[in-house]
């Protein structure tokens, strides 16, 4: 592990390792918002009256709150639940003062974004549900919340890249069932995911943190992100693994570190 602390490590200082950062950070940071899928899809279900199979099911249950409550019900709950105030996990901010060309968040708090508000020279670019933005698959902002275009995108120093959209500045999410069809549809040919994201991860290796890989569609989102990426990549786990979770890992060379969130971080700080 020592080896390959190192090397992740160094990758970061010269931008060479992308981190890949899942909900499982909130939770290590004392957050109150769902820090999972059920979680999510249990904290909407309350506030709305969904059949009780599908009540841990966040794909299905915002679903049949969009069909049945409409599309704004549904956004109006993810903004409620996403705007409670968070803390920003330490690392985040360490991350965030590397100067990073490439920073993936794949939930929809904002405390990437928060953490990186200090810092010059960066945006986001997040994915759209088609219903809302149908024939355009990711909206750009600069780091004020502004609407941007790919060419200011290629001038920043940090992309945070946040595939699921997130609460701010647009509230802009991929949540229910028809949502990530659509993306799935083309995700295979690459077709939503920004050029910028396509160009940078291109021979480096990932890191994910505070992410889980036990359903099939964070496990898509991860493989599809890292096409064509290096052919060897770390995640910090901190707990037995699933069959899926171990045969996903290995089918994408992902060496799986058992390692506590803080601890990496007091390493990375130091």
């Amino acid at each position: 592990m020592g080896n390959d602390l190192s090397d992740i490590l160094n990758g970061l200082a010269n931008g060479r390792v992308i981190p890949y950062l899942g909900p499982g950070l909130l939770a290590e940071a004392g957050a109150t918002v769902p820090s999972d899928l059920p979680a999510l899809a249990e904290t909407l279900s309350n506030q709305v009256t969904v059949p009780h199979r599908i009540r841990r099911n966040l794909t299905a249950a915002a679903q049949y709150i969009e069909n049945f409550k409409h599309r704004k019900t549904l956004k109006d709950l993810l903004d409620k639940t996403f705007s409670v105030e968070t803390p920003v996990h330490p690392l985040l901010l360490d991350l965030a003062a590397m100067h990073l060309p490439l920073i993936v968040h794949l939930w929809y708090d904002d405390s990437m974004a928060r953490a990186l508000a200090g810092q010059a020279s960066w945006g986001r670019i997040q994915g759209l549900s088609q219903s809302e933005h149908f024939g355009h698959w990711t909206g750009c902002y600069q780091a004020d919340g502004q609407e941007a275009d790919a060419a200011a995108a290629e001038q920043w120093r940090t992309v945070l890249y946040e595939p699921w959209g997130s609460l701010r500045p647009a509230g802009n999410y991929l949540a229910s069932d028809s949502d990530f069809v659509e993306v799935l549809t083309e995700i295979d040919i690459q077709t939503p995911i920004p050029a910028i994201v396509q160009e940078l991860r291109r021979d480096r290796q990932f890191l994910f943190i505070g992410c889980r890989f036990n359903d099939q569609l964070q496990r898509s989102f991860a493989r599809q992100i890292m096409k064509r990426s290096s052919d060897h990549h770390w995640a910090l786990i901190d707990a037995p693994l699933s069959r899926n979770e171990e045969r996903f890992l290995r089918e994408q060379n992902i060496l799986p570190l058992s390692l506590p969130i803080t601890e990496f971080a007091g390493r990375l700080a130091a």
